[in-house]
């Protein structure tokens, strides 16, 4: 695939190999923009369990071209099972496709996602340097002067912020913004085989902790646990890990006791708390722009934070190559994109708060419904 030819920029210094980093990347590329890819970890890793996929994510990953890979490497389907927390069924929902050909959900193993992407970048001839981040930014005219923590340096056109939440792109040139706001929720997750009668992905409310399973591939889900976070909580290694989630999920039947019971300590177990933001604008600095994580950071409420940095990602590309000029582009970047990340954030924040405040489910199931129908529109 290729994209409309960008005439206002020749280079970009994309700051951050994620999802949001490499969706820019391919898209600048096709336009025929000379990019540098940089990332801090050598090895070019991720971490996690799967991902779920909703429509408006498999929609941007198809502008991408990558939906075939997706949909042979990971899972898709067009319906989901709420139960209670006991494995009482209460109902199958229906999902339709959001635009024909388009699988109505799904999901995947993040690290299978990124090899995809990867596999991508590497076909584009991009340049990826890694163990790589930029330690100093010089607006220099109509360019930006990057210096890197290997004391190199590069001049760029265009730098490009997507080095998720930590940003070193945001603390070198965005002094208005901050870190995300804890939300008083964490997740656990476990990646583990399927359960024998898995069929399509589950939610599970009433108990204390609300819960959900993906399938991820042929023998592969994920399961994720929302508990209360207690701030200063200390790290917890491995087993504890394990203990921890197997407790939370003492009360749970249904394919979500099964995995509790069949869990060990060689499945992938993970803790985070979290936190989301949605940072005030500007977005750009010059010609540093943030995207993905380091400037809209969200929950997985809506399992939409990977949706929103591909959409940025595909969204700053046309609007360079709409634009006669790069402010012109970036700033109608921002505007296409601030609304629609905002209400994304402000909806998983509000979701959370109300499964701590133990609303009732019909209530949890009408904000996560209102927030997916919105995002069905087009970006």
């Amino acid at each position: 695939m290729t994209g409309t030819k960008i005439e206002s920029i020749r280079s970009a210094l994309i700051v951050g190999g994620g999802i949001g980093g490499m969706a820019a990347a391919i898209n600048l590329a096709r336009s025929g923009v000379a990019v540098d890819l940089i990332d801090l970890d050598p090895d070019w890793r991720v971490y996690g369990a799967g991902i779920t996929i909703t429509g408006p994510t498999l929609r941007a990953y198809r502008h991408l071209g990558l939906i075939d890979r997706i949909k042979a490497e990971g899972a898709v389907t067009n319906a989901s099972r709420v139960r209670l927390f006991d494995g009482t069924v209460l109902r199958v929902l229906e999902e339709p496709a959001i635009e024909e050909g388009l699988p109505a959900t799904g999901g995947i193993m993040r690290p299978v996602l990124h090899r995809i992407m990867q596999d991508e970048v590497r076909a584009q001839n991009i340049s990826v340097r890694l163990g790589l981040t930029v330690t100093a930014l010089e607006t220099s005219g109509d360019a930006v002067d990057a210096k890197f923590s290997n004391d190199t340096t590069g001049r760029y056109d265009l730098v490009i912020g997507a080095d998720s939440v930590n940003s070193a792109v945001r603390d070198l040139a965005f002094p208005h913004m901050g870190m995300p706001e804890p939300t008083g929720q964490g997740c656990w997750r476990i990646s583990i085989r399927k359960p024998p009668e898995q069929d399509m992905g589950e939610f599970y409310f009433g108990a204390e902790s609300p819960c959900g399973i993906t399938i991820c591939g042929a023998d592969a889900v994920y399961l994720f646990l929302l508990t209360r976070h207690v701030e200063g909580e200390r790290f917890m290694d491995d087993a504890e890990l394990f203990e921890g989630m197997k407790s939370h999920l003492a009360p749970f039947g249904g394919n979500a006791g099964w995995i509790r019971d069949n869990m060990s300590r060689e499945n992938w177990i993970n803790y985070r708390p979290l936190a989301a933001v949605c940072q005030p604008k500007p977005w750009y600095n010059g010609r540093i722009v943030l995207l993905g994580d380091a400037v809209h950071a969200t929950t997985p409420h809506l399992a939409s934070g990977a949706g929103m940095a591909v959409e940025s990602g595909i969204v700053l590309a046309e609007e360079l190559a709409r634009a006669n000029d790069v402010a012109s582009a970036l700033l109608a970047y921002q505007e296409r994109r601030f609304d629609r990340c905002k209400d994304v954030i402000d909806s998983s924040v509000a979701i959370g708060n109300l499964q701590l405040e133990h609303g009732r489910p019909d209530q949890i199931a009408g904000l996560i419904e209102g927030a997916l129908m919105r995002l069905n529109a087009p970006y």
